[in-house]
């Protein structure tokens, strides 16, 4: 059974930085496409970045410029770097793999001043 497991998140000002870490148990994490998504309170769950297993990353047009997705193959981990946060960035954000077959477990990302 995969797992993955989620850290870094937290209660951030606006203008501040968070980055978000995703650890995977398989050994075949380098040829899945990770994907961040997030969830806020009363909201549908929106895609907000990927990357491929050979680096290539798209986002949402809210977070251009501002996050930054990448991966470590040989560590089974990926990253979301998150800078300039602003309020409207508050949410549950999940890493996934496998379309929708394995999630991490979330972690909440609060922007607030």
């Amino acid at each position: 059974q995969v797992q993955l497991v989620e850290s870094g998140g937290g209660l951030v000002q606006p203008g501040g930085s968070l980055r978000l870490s995703c650890v995977a148990s398989t050994s075949f994490f380098s040829v899945y496409i990770i994907r961040w998504y997030r969830q806020a309170p009363g909201k549908q769950r929106e895609l907000v970045a990927q990357i491929t297993g050979g680096g290539s990353t798209t986002y949402v047009d809210s977070v251009k410029g501002r996050f930054t997705a990448s991966r470590d193959n040989a560590k089974k981990t990926a990253f979301l770097q998150m800078n300039s946060l602003k309020v409207e960035d508050t949410a549950v954000y999940y890493c996934n793999m496998g379309g929708d077959v394995y999630w991490g477990q979330g972690t909440q990302v609060t922007v607030s001043s």
